[in-house]
């Protein structure tokens, strides 16, 4: 439909697109003969943490000895194969759900762990998915302009509750976060299993630089994850797993073992005296609570904001946050699309206040140069595109990028300058 969108009225255009997605939907179903009935699937949506979540859920299984499937944000696994999110997009189209769960079922894995959007719902991406979970995560305000208001993105949130309570299978478990205000909306009419989960369930607990020490069931547990938004997302996997029937102790373990998410407060480490992070955060919550992951810390921060086009009304916003909690910041590019860069840049500035952002396009010169700022015990922040690998321009255009690759390769530049002592 997009080859005939120049010859299209734009009205008629959107009046055609739900009819035109839908019918993709429903034809990538028919095609690879509606997968998601020989296979559980476990949907995972919110604002922040769908990916940590996805890879939480998917380390418990494997545990539990299970074969999974995962598409998310950051990759794409069935069985042992994994390959990388290329498509800048968390669910893609043109069939490419139907057919993944299809080679799920086809290499025999057990569960399908998907990463659920709000864009995704919009084009009925989700639909003919039949869920066995959904778990929700949070939720802020994010994709405004493109839902049209915060009510239609949660609408939109709501929608993959309804699809579940429709779905055919025998259980259908709703996992919802208790300490988000929207959180008992997703309990709707015809879910099995309604399972709250809050900060309150894992204490007493412990966020510091070792990590999350916690108790879950009865049993204290430890994760090398940082920060309280994590512990969050730990009690969101783990409440999914109890109620799959997956033991304390198995849970307990496959926490302890995962270390890290890629692009997800992602340390970059070569011998440095300071922690180097890379993160997705791109709203001021997943911001403001990245930084408050690491008090008392001097904290050098890299930021390009918003992608070009959408959710401008953040970009001062996020600007201030960092003028609030970092000691040095630098602005950069991240994802203009078609939108001016530097006006991108100079709506971040209008949140400062207290300091005056550096300032430098070039986003390889503003990791070098972040990096070069580094002191003992400092914290450098990369934030906002995580394992993005590309940077969008105007007219299509796509720069092969990686944030933790380019950080490495500057941090090895950096330990080599520096001289040896004697």
């Amino acid at each position: 439909m997009h080859f005939f969108k120049p010859l299209i009225p734009p009205s008629l255009f959107r009046a055609l697109q739900p009819a035109y997605h839908y019918t993709l939907a429903f034809l990538g179903a028919v095609l690879y003969r509606f997968p998601s009935r020989r296979i559980a699937v476990i949907g995972v949506t919110g604002t922040k943490g769908k990916s940590t979540v996805t890879e939480l859920i998917n380390a418990i299984l494997e545990e539990a000895g299970h074969t999974t499937a995962i598409a998310s944000t950051i990759r794409f696994k069935i069985g042992t194969h994994t390959e990388p999110n290329l498509f800048k997009m968390t669910m893609p189209g043109r069939f490419f759900m139907q057919q993944f769960l299809r080679k799920a079922v086809s290499s025999k894995c057990r569960y399908a762990i998907i990463e659920m959007t709000s864009e995704g719902v919009a084009q009925f991406r989700h639909t003919h998915v039949d869920l066995d979970g959904l778990v929700f995560t949070n939720l802020a305000p994010e994709h405004i302009e493109s839902h049209g208001s915060f009510e239609n993105y949660l609408a939109a949130k709501l929608e993959l509750a309804k699809a579940l309570a429709r779905s055919a299978k025998f259980r259908r478990i709703m996992i919802s976060n208790a300490d988000d205000p929207h959180g008992k909306e997703f309990f709707v009419p015809g879910i099995t299993h309604a399972v709250p989960f809050g900060l309150h369930d894992a204490k007493p607990y412990v966020t510091d630089d070792t990590g999350i020490d916690f108790v879950f069931s009865g049993v204290r547990m430890h994760s090398p994850l940082r920060g309280l938004f994590n512990l969050s997302n730990i009690l969101a996997a783990a409440a999914l797993a109890r109620e799959l029937g997956i033991e304390t102790h198995t849970i307990c373990a496959a926490i302890q073992k995962l270390a890290y998410i890629p692009g997800r407060v992602e340390f970059i480490a070569k011998g440095q005296s300071f922690d180097v992070i890379v993160d997705y955060a791109h709203t001021p919550e997943s911001q403001k609570a990245l930084y408050e992951a690491f008090p008392n810390r001097r904290k050098i921060c890299v930021l390009g904001n918003t992608g070009g086009g959408r959710d401008r009304w953040k970009r001062p916003t996020m600007g201030a946050l960092a003028d609030e909690y970092c000691s040095h910041v630098i602005l950069t590019n991240e994802d203009p699309y078609d939108e001016n860069p530097h006006t991108i840049v100079a709506e971040m500035v209008k949140g400062f206040t207290r300091k005056k952002p550096e300032i430098l396009m070039d986003r390889r010169e503003a990791i070098r140069q972040a990096l070069s700022l580094g002191l003992q015990g400092d914290v450098v922040l990369i934030t906002g595109k995580g394992t993005d690998p590309y940077i969008m321009e105007a007219r299509g255009k796509k720069i092969p990028w990686n944030d933790a690759r380019v950080a490495e390769e500057e941090l090895n530049e950096l330990l080599n300058r520096v001289p040896k002592k004697q």
